[in-house]
């Protein structure tokens, strides 16, 4: 008899936030079943374990409690797995300085992006590119500051911010063929650019970041959550 894996993780497909785990679970060869969520019928398990926020990831470890928010789950797959492709730095600085890179974009960024796309008032959404603009040219000084001239946010190889931002990169892309927005420009953030080529040709980024297909039905998803007269006037079916 084949033996239970000690790890199931409850996730979305097209969830960004769950393919941050699965990122970190391919990267250090962690062995998981996954189980696909209903967010419109969730199940007895997924209500009991995320009571408040409700989101998906949940992670569960053998008897442990039930694991919520993506970078948190990301932190406890790199301390209990720390020999295999760690993602964090080992300077406790350098640490703090990622987290706050990680919790800006997913507080600020990550908000107004979603509010861009799913805002019905096309005037509101055009406005809405400039901060967002302006957010990503922040990202790119950052990655210029925190890469120190390597590939990736990690340096060499890809680390935490990689996959913070990095399961963003088919959403991007998504932006670009529904809203005609280049959220990473070639010219205005050449470094983010030629980062985001270099994730997608990662072994592992390119089976785990969705391609913007998948984004389109989950923002269809998303969509058709919300009342009719609140759903953004968008053409999905390019």
């Amino acid at each position: 008899m084949a033996q239970k894996c000690e790890m199931r993780l409850l996730g979305k497909t097209g969830s960004a936030f769950t393919n941050r785990v699965r990122f970190v679970l391919k990267l250090k060869s962690i062995d998981y079943e996954y189980f696909e969520e209903d967010l419109d019928n969730k199940t007895e398990l997924f209500l009991k374990s995320s009571p408040v926020f409700r989101n998906v990831p949940v992670l569960f470890h053998g008897d442990g409690p039930p694991m919520i928010e993506s970078l948190c789950i990301m932190e406890y797959l790199d301390e209990i797995k720390p020999d295999v492709h760690p993602i964090l730095p080992k300077n406790p600085a350098d640490r703090v300085q990622f987290r706050i890179l990680a919790y800006t974009f997913d507080n600020l960024y990550y908000p107004a992006m979603r509010e861009f796309m799913l805002t019905r008032d096309v005037d509101k959404r055009e406005a809405m590119k400039g901060p967002i603009t302006e957010g990503i040219a922040r990202l790119e000084e950052a990655f210029i500051h925190v890469s120190k001239g390597k590939e990736f946010w990690g340096g060499d190889d890809i680390g935490y911010l990689d996959i913070v931002f990095g399961v963003f990169l088919g959403w991007f892309k998504l932006f670009g063929k529904v809203f005609d927005f280049d959220v990473i420009d070639e010219v205005i953030n050449p470094r983010l650019a030629q980062w985001g080529r270099s994730m997608w040709s990662h072994e592992v980024a390119s089976t785990i970041i969705p391609n913007h297909e998948i984004h389109a039905k989950f923002l269809q998803f998303l969509h058709n959550r919300m009342p009719p007269t609140s759903r953004p006037l968008v053409d999905l079916s390019y």
